[in-house]
């Protein structure tokens, strides 16, 4: 990792994340919608794109997916792997690097940004992985719902419930 090192407690704040990630992929916290569920892990891989670095960003939004997935529903574990994991690094690095010193602003674009990624992966691997374009074209409705209502809660959780001013007060910078 570049400048910033993986301390005791960003390691564990990291692995919280990814906990949390795993078990918002659960059925118990969806919500029924045709051809399946909508999940709510999109708020904690938001939130910790916007907290963390891409690395740790990438190890809550991609492998925690992936482990959830594997899990629970092992069909598309890769495919989660690649569009999560690359979802939390887009906004991780918008946030970080986009505009200097405004990170909030960068968020919002890194936010859309990883939207995007997530919704065009998801698309692709699905009609991949089940063989129908159909079956991914039915489901994109929902990726579409999940990834920004999930997105937009982070962006409030973050920026106007001061979760990152908690933050950094614990470690020093985002």
């Amino acid at each position: 990792m570049s400048k910033s090192r993986l301390s005791a407690k960003k390691l564990a704040l990291t692995a919280v994340l990814m906990a949390m990630n795993i078990i918002m992929s659960m059925s118990i916290f969806s919500i029924p919608v045709p051809g399946g569920h909508m999940y709510l892990n999109d708020l904690i891989i938001c939130t910790a794109a916007i907290l963390l670095d891409p690395f740790c960003a990438f190890m809550v939004g991609g492998v925690g997916a992936f482990i959830g997935d594997m899990l629970f529903y092992p069909a598309p574990m890769f495919v989660s792997l690649v569009s999560h994991g690359l979802q939390a690094v887009v906004i991780s690095l918008c946030t970080r690097r986009l505009i200097k010193d405004k990170p909030a602003p960068s968020s919002v674009i890194g936010a859309v940004f990883g939207l995007i990624v997530s919704v065009v992966g998801y698309t692709l691997g699905r009609a991949f992985v089940y063989s129908t374009p159909e079956y991914a074209i039915l489901k994109l409705p929902f990726q579409i719902m999940q990834t920004t209502v999930g997105s937009a809660l982070a962006l409030l959780l973050c920026w106007k419930c001061g979760l990152v001013k908690i933050f950094e007060k614990q470690f020093n910078k985002i």
